[in-house]
């Protein structure tokens, strides 16, 4: 059974806005759906424009208290393949059928249990528009062949041919818009002044996601940087305690 695709209105929606990844590890103390929803409304009331939300139970959640448009994804291990986000058309059809307006899912390069085309197929049978998640511009080039309505850079740095890099990949973004791929700009976006430089680089939106609603993140960032600084000096008063 197919399904009337969104308007691309959503898109035009989320034009030039911040969307908020709303997500918690398995593991986390913020890992329950109730807690995500919160953190969703939180995220909503702060301006957010848009939301992206893991798992189906997550989009139950945060749909029932937010009428945000929703990006919507999975993510499953698997010992066949490196591609967890949103592996599989079964999963991709569900997130659309539950309301999400977007669906995510893994269009790299790496070996995959599903082309890239089969995903977009089902995700747009289903309702939804096709974000394809990329690490490199071929991998978007390849993606927009293959039928998807935009890509994201949420996957650059965390593939083998993508670079490794605690900033986020300004490059790739301006590879996109010199080839004239919409995106949205994702990954290690951690302060306001990059995330409106993603804008400036002719990013369509802008996800943010650890540093808005994940504060174990947050909490290791600082812990870090003061275990840095306390190895590089040490002040008489602090020897003195």
């Amino acid at each position: 059974m197919t399904h009337p695709r969104p308007p691309r209105s959503v898109l035009s929606r989320l034009r030039s806005q911040l969307v908020v990844s709303v997500q918690a590890d398995d593991g986390s103390p913020l890992r329950d759906s109730r807690i995500i929803a919160a953190l969703a409304r939180a995220a909503e009331v702060g301006g957010a424009a848009g939301l992206r939300v893991r798992s189906a139970g997550d989009v139950r959640a945060v749909r029932a208290v937010s009428a945000l448009p929703l990006i919507g994804l999975t993510k499953t291990w698997r010992t066949d393949t490196e591609v967890y986000i949103t592996p599989t058309p079964g999963e991709a059809r569900e997130l659309a059928e539950l309301g999400c307006e977007l669906v995510a899912f893994d269009a790299t390069r790496r070996p995959r249990p599903h082309p890239v085309a089969e995903m977009v197929a089902a995700i747009q049978g289903s309702g939804a528009l096709a974000l394809a998640d990329v690490s490199t511009l071929a991998e978007a080039e390849a993606a927009m062949a293959d039928g998807a309505d935009v890509v994201s850079t949420a996957l650059s740095g965390y593939t083998p041919n993508s670079p490794r890099q605690e900033e986020p990949d300004f490059e790739l973004m301006r590879a996109l818009t010199a080839a004239g791929i919409p995106f949205f700009a994702e990954g290690r976006l951690r302060t306001p002044a990059e995330a409106a430089r993603a804008l400036d680089l002719g990013a369509h939106a802008v996800v943010v996601g650890s540093a808005i609603t994940r504060p174990d993140d947050i909490t290791r960032w600082f812990a870090a940087a003061l275990r840095d600084a306390a190895e590089r000096t040490v002040s008489p008063v602090t020897e003195a305690l």
